[in-house]
C-alpha cells in the first residue's frame, strides 16, 4: 500500500488514521481540526499521560484558557514533576476540543507519568514534555540519531529542501499552505512519508525511552481498535507515525515494557505561559516565536496586516511615533521582501524586516521589545477553580482574589503603602511565599521613598511556582501556617547565628507571631554560643531592621530588643581585638562590618534598650579606640575617625591633626594609603568633605606629592580605587581645587581671594532671596497669621 492508500483508506479497514503534527504547530493545528471534521472518528486518541483522561471534561470548562499544561508530580516528592503543555494552537489541544465538542471519547496514549517520572528520577531526565531541559540539540520530539546524536528533523528536512532555517521551511511548506485542498489528509501523508524516511535513515538513535513510548502507544491504539474497530484516530509526533505504523507483536510491546519504575502520581492542570513555550526557555519541543503562531492561527484574514497593526499599537505605548502610513508602508515592503525570497506569503522574518526599516528607523533596539512582548508574548493560561489542587495551593488563590493580586506573566512593579491595611496585607502575602520559596514577587529599590512603610515588588508569576506551591503543601493547608511551620524549621536547621537573625527578620516582615517564639530562642542560643565579631557584627544589622519593621507593623519586639542589645555589647567588646594585625583583605571585610554595626546602632538610638544602657555612647567609645589604636589597619582607623566626624564627635581640627599625623613621613606610605580609604572612601560622601575642608584636601594633596617614587606605585591602585567611586562632578571639583592649589582656611586661599567655586564672603542678599520659599514650604507664614489673630482675640476679649 502506498502511503495515500494507508492514511485514506480507513473506510477499507486500512487501520487508524495517524495524524502526525508538530507539537505547537498552528498549521498543524488547522490541519487536524480538518481532517477530524473529515474522517468522524468514533475515538480520539493523543500523545499524552494516560492519568489526565480523567481531566480531559476541564478542557471545555468555559474558565479553561490556554496555554495550560498537564502537572504531573510525584506524590512523595512533589518538586520531581514533568509538565505537557498546550496552547490554543497547539493540534493536541485542538483534537481535544473537537472530541469534547462532538461528545466523541479522547483518550491520551502515551507512557504512564508514573513511569515517565521514575525513569526521570533513574537517569535525571524527564520525557520531552518535561521539566528539565534536556540536552543540547533536542528534536522537537526528542528522538536521536544512529550515534547517539539527538536530530532535528525539520532541521533536516529544511536543509534537504535547501532552507538553513527550519522555522521558515516549516511555515513555506505548513503555515502559509492550505490545510489540504479537496483531501484533509493529504499533508499528514506528505509528512508521513517524509518521517518515515528519516526514521529509515536515523532510527530512533538506540534511545530506549522513544521505543517504550512508541510500544505502548501501539498496545493503546490496538486497543481502541478491537473496542471501536475503525473509528480510532491518532493524534501524535509526526516523528512517531512511522514506528506506530510498523507491524509488532502485542508480546513483543509487553516485553519492552516488563520491569519499569514506578512512583505514584497526581495530576492536574497548571497556567501555562508563551514565553515558557519558547524553545529558549530550554522546553524541548518549544518553538521560536509562540506569541507569532497564536497570531497566524487566531486571525481570521489578512494576517500580515492584523500583526503590523499589533506592532504599531505596541510601539505607540512606548511613546514611539507610529502612524497609519507606517503600517501600510510596512505591509508593501513585508510582501515585497516575499516575493523577492520566493516565498508565498511574508513570514515572520520579512514582517520584522519591514518593521526594522519602516517603524524602527534601522534601530534593532524596539524589535528586541516587539520580540519579547509579541513574537514570544507574555499570554497567561488561565484553568478552573474545580481542576484539582493541593490545599495550599487553593488558599493561595483565595488569597489572590481577595487582595486583587492577579497572577501575570508580564513582569510588573507593585508599590506597596504598609500604612493602607490592603496593601500591608499584600506585603504580608509576598513575604510569606518568599519564605516557602515561591518567588513570585522579589523585593526592589523603592523609587518613591526610603522609609519603612513603603516596599517596591517586581512580580512575574512563572508556570513552575505551581510546582513550588505543591511542594510548599507539606508545611501546611494555608500560606499563614505553611510558613509558618516552615520558619520553624528553617530556624532549627539554620547553621550560623546571620541566618537565624535573616530569618527573624523575613518572620516579622510575613507577620508570624507563632513563628517568633522558636526562631527568638533559637536566635538567643547562637547569640550566646557565637564567639566569631565577624558573625555578631553581621548578625546584629538584620535584628536592628528587624525593630523597625515590627515597629511599622505594630509587632511586639522587646524580645528582640534585648537580643539586640545584648549582641551589640558583645560586638563592642571584642572588635578592637578582633581588628588588630589583619591583613588587607580581612581588614577591608571588617571595615564593612564596622559601618553595619555603626548604621545599626544608629537605628537603635540612645535610648536605653533593656536595661544596657546609652549604646550610642558606648559604640563612639569603641571608635575611639579604634582610631588611636597602631596595631589597628590603617583602612579601620581612618574609617573610625570619619565616623567619628559625622556623628559630631570629633573636631574639624582634631581630625586634620590625626590626619596630618597618619601622612606624616614616618607612616608607610601604603598604611597612609589605607587610612585616606577608610576616611574618605567606600562612597560615605567623603569627596564632598574635601570639596569643602580645604585642610583635609591640601594634607592629602600634600602628602601624595611627597610619596616617594618608588613607594607611589604601591599606593596607586589604592587611591584609584578610593576616588574612582566619586561622583564626575565631585571628582572635576577636587581636581580643579588641586590645580589652583587648596588653601588652609575654609572659605578663602587668602585674605580677600575666593577659593574657586567659592565666594570671599557669604552672599546674604541672595541667602534672603529664598527665605519666603523656605518659610512657605514651612508653614510659617500661615503660624505666624494663627499667632497674630489669637494675639488680636486676646486684646480684643
Amino acid at each position: 500500500m502506498t502511503g495515500v492508500e494507508q492514511t485514506a483508506g480507513r473506510a477499507a479497514g486500512a487501520g487508524p488514521v495517524l495524524l502526525g503534527v508538530r507539537h505547537h504547530g498552528p498549521g498543524s493545528a488547522r490541519a487536524v481540526r480538518s481532517a477530524l471534521e473529515e474522517v468522524r472518528p468514533r475515538v480520539v486518541l493523543i500523545e499524552g499521560p494516560p492519568e489526565a483522561d480523567a481531566l480531559i471534561p476541564l478542557a471545555a470548562d468555559e474558565e479553561m484558557r490556554p496555554p495550560v499544561a498537564l502537572l504531573a508530580h510525584a506524590v512523595d516528592e512533589q518538586g520531581h514533576s514533568a509538565f505537557w503543555p498546550l496552547a490554543e494552537f497547539s493540534p493536541e489541544w485542538i483534537a481535544l476540543q473537537w472530541a469534547l465538542e462532538h461528545r466523541v471519547p479522547a483518550r491520551f496514549i502515551d507512557l504512564p507519568a508514573t513511569h515517565t517520572l521514575a525513569w526521570g528520577r533513574q537517569d535525571d531526565e524527564v520525557a520531552t514534555e518535561g521539566e528539565r531541559p534536556p540536552p543540547a540539540g533536542t528534536a522537537p520530539d526528542g528522538d536521536t540519531g544512529p550515534a547517539g546524536l539527538r536530530i532535528d528533523p525539520l532541521g533536516v528536512l529544511a536543509d534537504a529542501a535547501g532552507y538553513d532555517d527550519p522555522e521558515r521551511w516549516w511555515e513555506d511548506v505548513v503555515e502559509h499552505r492550505g490545510a489540504g485542498e479537496g483531501d484533509a489528509l493529504a499533508p499528514f501523508t506528505a509528512l508521513e512519508e517524509a518521517m518515515g524516511a528519516l526514521r529509515e535513515t536515523y532510527g530512533s538513535g538506540g534511545h530506549d525511552r522513544d521505543r517504550v513510548r512508541e510500544a505502548y502507544m501501539r498496545l493503546q491504539v490496538r486497543a481502541a481498535q478491537r473496542e471501536f474497530e475503525d473509528g480510532v484516530a491518532v493524534v501524535c509526533g509526526a516523528w512517531h507515525v512511522p514506528a506506530l505504523r510498523q507491524k509488532t507483536t502485542v508480546a513483543a510491546d509487553k516485553a519492552l515494557l516488563k520491569g519499569l519504575p514506578k512512583v505514584r502520581t497526581d495530576m492536574t492542570w497548571v497556567p501555562w505561559t508563551h514565553r515558557r513555550l519558547a524553545r529558549t526557555s530550554g522546553y524541548g519541543a518549544g518553538i521560536d516565536s509562540p506569541g507569532w503562531y497564536g497570531h497566524l492561527f487566531s486571525a481570521p484574514d489578512r494576517p500580515v496586516e492584523r500583526w503590523l497593526t499589533k506592532v504599531a499599537g505596541l510601539l505607540r505605548a512606548e511613546d514611539r511615533i507610529v502612524s497609519s502610513a507606517h503600517v501600510i508602508e510596512a505591509v508593501r515592503l513585508a510582501e515585497t521582501l516575499a516575493a523577492m525570497r520566493g516565498r508565498p506569503l511574508p513570514g515572520l522574518s520579512e514582517t520584522t524586516d519591514a518593521v526594522r526599516a519602516v517603524m524602527c528607523e534601522g534601530s534593532d533596539v524596539p524589535l528586541a521589545l516587539i520580540r519579547d512582548r509579541l513574537v514570544v508574548g507574555d499570554e497567561l493560561g488561565e484553568v478552573p477553580p474545580s481542576a484539582p489542587a493541593v490545599p495550599l495551593q487553593r488558599d493561595l488563590t483565595r488569597l489572590q482574589r481577595r487582595l486583587r493580586l492577579k497572577p501575570e506573566a508580564l513582569e510588573r512593579e507593585l508599590e506597596l503603602d504598609l500604612r493602607k491595611e490592603n496593601d500591608a496585607a499584600r506585603s504580608r502575602l509576598l513575604h510569606r511565599l518568599r519564605l516557602l520559596g515561591i518567588a513570585w514577587g522579589e523585593p526592589a529599590a523603592s523609587r518613591g521613598s526610603t522609609g519603612t512603610f513603603r516596599e517596591t515588588w517586581r512580580l512575574r508569576w512563572e508556570p513552575e511556582l505551581s510546582v513550588r506551591v505543591a511542594e510548599a503543601g507539606v508545611w501546611g493547608t494555608t500560606v499563614l501556617s505553611a510558613a509558618t511551620a516552615k520558619a520553624e524549621a528553617d530556624a532549627v536547621g539554620a547553621e550560623g547565628l546571620a541566618g537565624v537573625t535573616g530569618l527573624a527578620e523575613r518572620c516579622l516582615l510575613a507577620e508570624l507571631p507563632d513563628a517568633l517564639p522558636t526562631v527568638m530562642r533559637i536566635l538567643a542560643d547562637r547569640a550566646a554560643l557565637d564567639t566569631d565579631v565577624a558573625h555578631l557584627a553581621q548578625a546584629l544589622p538584620a535584628l536592628v531592621r528587624s525593630l523597625r519593621y515590627g515597629d511599622v507593623r505594630g509587632t511586639d519586639t522587646a524580645a528582640l530588643a534585648e537580643v539586640a542589645a545584648g549582641l551589640a555589647e558583645r560586638v563592642f567588646v571584642g572588635l578592637p581585638p578582633a581588628c588588630a594585625g589583619l591583613d588587607a583583605d580581612a581588614a577591608e571585610e571588617m571595615r564593612g562590618h564596622v559601618d553595619a554595626v555603626h548604621g545599626a546602632v544608629a537605628l537603635l538610638g540612645d535610648a536605653p534598650a533593656a536595661g544596657h544602657g546609652q549604646l550610642r555612647g558606648r559604640w563612639q567609645s569603641v571608635l575611639r579606640v579604634l582610631s588611636g589604636r597602631d596595631t589597628v589597619p590603617g583602612v579601620i582607623r581612618g574609617r573610625a575617625v570619619r565616623l567619628l566626624l559625622d556623628d559630631g564627635q570629633l573636631a574639624q581640627d582634631e581630625a586634620a591633626l590625626l590626619m596630618g599625623l597618619v601622612l606624616s613621613p614616618g607612616t608607610p606610605p601604603a598604611d597612609a594609603a589605607a587610612w585616606i580609604e577608610g576616611f574618605v572612601g567606600g562612597g560615605s560622601g567623603g569627596g564632598m568633605l574635601l570639596v569643602h575642608d580645604e585642610r583635609l584636601l591640601g594634607l592629602v594633596d600634600a602628602w601624595l606629592t611627597g610619596v616617594p617614587a618608588e613607594a607611589f606605585t604601591d599606593v596607586l591602585p589604592l587611591l584609584r580605587r578610593t576616588f574612582s567611586a566619586y561622583e564626575p562632578g565631585v571628582r572635576r571639583t577636587l581636581g580643579e581645587l588641586v590645580r589652583r592649589g587648596p588653601g588652609t582656611g575654609g572659605g578663602a586661599t587668602a585674605a580677600g581671594t575666593a577659593t574657586p567655586g567659592f565666594a570671599a564672603d557669604f552672599d546674604t542678599e541672595r541667602a534672603d532671596a529664598v527665605l519666603p520659599v523656605v518659610r512657605l514650604l514651612l508653614g510659617l507664614d500661615d503660624m505666624d497669621d494663627n499667632t497674630e489673630d489669637n494675639n488680636l482675640a486676646g486684646v480684643t476679649g
